[in-house]
């Protein structure tokens, strides 16, 4: 009795040690999942903005800056995307809810109403964009996405430094 006892907590003591091989099998974590999903919507939202602003604004800064949102966002967001695939997790594959209010609205301004709005969205939403991949730094566990999110971040930082002083240019309200 005692012998079969030991031999069934030793299968026990087994089964325990390849646990966490087996929860490694599942993926990033949840967590990390959550980030990446608000990344791409992120990044898609800044792209569309971005192409309006080229179109719509009055002032060539603006139009400049809208430009650089789809070149840079483009281009983080084909990287999240090849990231993604590698890692079998699905991305959004276009705005809904309050961000496709967001570009709803922004898509009916023109000219200096236009700058205005547009870049004070950009300095909100790079301020927001800024303290999520400061955030995902520390607390992202994948080693791929963490490192993304790191290689984005001086970008992200560069975003806000110059959508403040465009913002400033245009007269837009920072409150």
């Amino acid at each position: 009795m005692r012998k079969g006892f030991v031999v069934a907590l030793a299968s026990l003591f087994a089964i325990c040690l390849t646990m966490p091989a087996f929860a490694a099998d599942k993926g990033p974590a949840r967590t990390d999942k959550a980030f990446v999903k608000s990344a791409a919507n992120g990044g898609m939202i800044e792209v569309q903005m971005g192409e309006l602003a080229t179109k719509n604004a009055a002032s060539q800064e603006v139009k400049n800056f809208g430009q650089m949102m789809v070149t840079d966002h483009g281009k983080a967001n084909d990287e999240l995307k090849s990231l993604a695939a590698a890692k079998e997790l699905k991305l959004p594959t276009e705005l809904k809810g309050k961000q496709k209010e967001k570009v709803e609205k922004l898509s009916k301004l023109t000219a200096a109403e236009f700058d205005k709005k547009y870049m004070k969205a950009m300095v909100k939403d790079h301020k927001k964009d800024v303290e999520k991949f400061k955030k995902a730094t520390k607390d992202v566990k994948d080693p791929e996405i963490n490192a993304w999110a790191a290689k984005t971040l001086p970008t992200l930082e560069k975003h806000l430094q110059q959508a403040k002083e465009v913002a400033q240019k245009v007269g837009a309200d920072m409150k």
